[in-house]
């Protein structure tokens, strides 16, 4: 079987480098934004200059702290806050693999803020964007240092209870 594996790979590998291929040298122009054709002018500084798609969160909570200096720091610990994630999910069972429907919950709206704050991002700071911004930085926060602790304290409770019940019966 092990032959069978690679071939099957390889056509996909190839697949893949031809339509790469094909976007490189005829098309080199499909995914690029039309603000690139502008010539530029560096004594005007852009209206619209927003990084790219997988950056947007990340600015959006920089741009939502009126501070810099906490910006900066709030940007970066947005990232970091993802290294403690397994110092503060004191739950026996790891990940979301249990179909606990209260955790799914809280995970749903945790993919839908980030996605929120990427879309307030390519948006210009104006009063509406700039307060949505805040209260999805606020959210964002709070899921990592709250709600995740918290759930697992009450997953473990749950699964405690559980167990005692099943003892006793």
């Amino acid at each position: 079987m092990y032959p069978y594996f690679i071939f099957k790979d390889l056509v996909t590998i190839f697949a893949f480098l031809l339509v790469l291929s094909i976007m490189v040298f005829f098309y080199p122009n499909l995914l690029g934004h039309s603000d690139n054709y502008i010539p530029a002018n560096p004594m005007v500084t852009p209206i619209s200059i927003v990084p790219e798609w997988y950056l947007l969160p990340f600015y959006t909570i920089l741009r939502s702290i009126p501070n810099k200096l906490l910006g900066v720091v709030a940007m970066f610990g947005s990232l970091f806050i993802l290294l403690i994630l397994p110092f503060v999910d004191f739950s026996r069972t790891r990940g979301n693999k249990t179909l606990n429907p209260i955790n799914m919950f809280f995970f749903t709206v945790f993919v839908c803020n980030f996605l929120t704050l990427g879309l307030v991002g390519s948006n210009h700071a104006t009063e509406p964007f700039i307060l949505l911004g805040q209260v999805c930085t606020i959210i964002y926060f709070a899921y990592f240092l709250f709600i995740v602790p918290i759930m697992s304290i009450l997953q473990n409770t749950f699964l405690d209870l559980a167990t005692i019940y099943i003892k006793s019966a």
